[in-house]
């Protein structure tokens, strides 16, 4: 679950719903700085559905006693969230290989950053077994997709690692926009001609549901993406009241823009 905080309270967005943002980013992608994006089906299947994992959880989530929310991603523990990670990216498996690799890929970067010296046996254990599982489905996976006609020009080391690493900026950029984090730069983004180069994500003076990217990597001058979520205007004293409150809260779509910085300087 992603909370998105406002003046109308939390909007409880669910984390396949800030994966769609990522799947909308991957169609409107690219252009002769940035290059295309390929295989676009299911690269983009593949973003929109890296966190395919979380859906059950989000329909029933954990509440967090300090707030009376529902626990967020990021307060979830390595138990609970490595072990959706293992699930997840095997469903995807009988719908698409290539998407299947990419979300499992995510799933390992982000755990390979874990600071197992830190976290207690349970939490370590979790992860260590979330890893192999990984390596081995990447594996798995890879050698399939290398083996198919159809798919090996895509399933190379090199093409492999940029899609993976625009995954991983859509993520980014769909937390950013969702959770406030702009300014920040998104580094070592995919380029053309084999070149990353890092791109500057900031907020519009005046509009909180806008974005101005520098350099600009979409095709279409500017681009709206949107999501949807439920409204939520205080906590809940206990598990079952928030069960209820979420199925009673009304849903919400949010729409986003992103603005080209040469755009905005311009003052079109």
């Amino acid at each position: 679950m992603v909370l998105r905080h406002d003046d109308a309270g939390v909007l409880a967005v669910g984390q396949a719903s800030h994966a769609w943002l990522c799947g909308q980013f991957a169609r409107a992608w690219g252009n002769d700085r940035f290059g295309t994006v390929e295989p676009l089906e299911e690269v983009a299947l593949g973003a929109e559905q890296h966190d395919v994992g979380m859906a059950a959880w989000d329909l029933d989530p954990v509440r967090e006693p300090a707030t009376g929310l529902p626990q967020s991603f990021m307060q979830m523990g390595a138990r609970a969230n490595a072990g959706l990670w293992s699930a997840g990216p095997q469903r995807l498996v009988t719908q698409s290989r290539y998407a299947a690799l990419l979300a499992v890929m995510h799933g390992r970067r982000l755990y390979e950053a874990f600071d197992l010296a830190a976290a207690d046996a349970a939490d370590g254990e979790a992860v260590t077994a979330f890893l192999r599982h990984a390596a081995a489905l990447e594996a798995s996976l890879l050698s399939a997709l290398r083996a198919d006609p159809f798919s090996a020009l895509h399933a190379t080391a090199e093409r492999v690692r940029r899609n993976s690493s625009l995954v991983w900026t859509w993520d980014l950029i769909s937390l950013a926009l969702l959770l406030g984090w702009a300014p920040r730069t998104l580094q070592a983004v995919p380029a053309a001609g084999g070149r990353s180069i890092d791109v500057a994500l900031a907020p519009v003076a005046g509009r909180p549901l806008a974005a101005v990217l520098d350099p600009w990597p979409f095709r279409a001058p500017e681009v709206r993406v949107h999501c949807e979520g439920r409204r939520l205007t205080h906590g809940f004293a206990d598990d079952e009241a928030l069960r209820e409150g979420l199925a009673q809260a009304p849903w919400e779509t949010v729409e986003f823009t992103l603005i080209a910085g040469a755009q905005l300087r311009e003052g079109t």
